[in-house]
């Protein structure tokens, strides 16, 4: 079986395929300070509840956007899983061209996403990932990625407006019941969730008139089943997304080891 491990900053997500099936998937608190013994812990752990075991896995294939961890993860394995993990970077076959100033610069999890949408639809694209950044990445017919934009995740702006407003609350991200707020909990929550609607449908539909397409736009991300319903842009939500898209990667690079 396939274990996939997609870090992100503030959540890392795992998922175990068996050939092209999704088994089951985690979402765990990324955590910096955690060491390869405590991973195998809480892994062993879950695949317990679900009665699985650490001999199942015999692939791995990592995303990770916290440098600090990957040695950690690369540790994870040989110690517990007795295998050398593939990781998503320079020089790993994803089969999409990067039309981007400078490729290294894209971060793994955004070429994920873009690998498993295009799979998925074989059209243009964009991708909205509601994460700790909220990504917008633009994919063409032919299946280049072609770049994108970053924004400040829902969070983030949640979170520096209780830190840098001395009278404002910590407030849950919900969508309020009106924008006319009678109280400063939802004045906060409408002022921060319609805002984000809007900054979504803005930028997304910017990205469809500069590139004179007609792209389908698909979600991902923690926030993404929230904020849809929501969109007028969004056109349909994929929680697997990325897990999808290392499984593709990691299956494309077996091929291209076996060639």
């Amino acid at each position: 079986m396939l274990l996939v491990i997609d870090v992100g900053n503030t959540n890392t997500v795992l998922g175990l395929y068996r050939d092209k099936e999704l088994v089951r998937s985690w979402r765990l608190t990324t955590d910096k300070a955690r060491t390869a013994d405590e991973w195998a812990m809480v892994i062993h752990e879950l695949f317990s509840l679900s009665e699985l075991h650490f001999p199942d896995v015999d692939s791995v294939i990592i995303s990770c956007v916290v440098p600090p961890l990957l040695n950690t993860l690369e540790t994870l394995c040989a110690t517990y899983f007795k295998l050398q993990p593939l990781v998503v970077g320079p020089g790993v076959k994803t089969g999409m061209p990067i039309k981007y100033d400078n490729p290294r610069e894209v971060g793994a999890d955004r070429i994920v996403n873009a690998v498993a949408a295009y799979a998925k639809k074989q059209c243009s694209l964009i991708v909205v990932d509601f994460g700790t950044a909220t990504t917008f990445d633009y994919l063409s017919k032919r299946g280049e990625y072609q770049g994108g934009a970053i924004a400040p995740g829902l969070s983030i702006s949640a979170e520096a407006l209780y830190e840098r407003a001395s009278k404002l609350p910590r407030v849950e991200i919900l969508c309020p019941p009106q924008v006319i707020a009678k109280n400063t909990v939802n004045s906060m929550q409408a002022g921060l969730f319609f805002g984000y609607v809007g900054l979504v449908d803005g930028i997304v539909g910017r990205m469809k008139a500069e590139s004179q397409e007609s792209p389908c736009v698909i979600a991902t991300g923690g926030l993404a089943t929230l904020i849809a319903p929501h969109s007028q842009m969004i056109d349909e939500v994929d929680n697997s997304l990325t897990l999808e898209g290392l499984r593709i990667i990691h299956e494309r690079n077996q091929v291209m080891d076996k060639s």
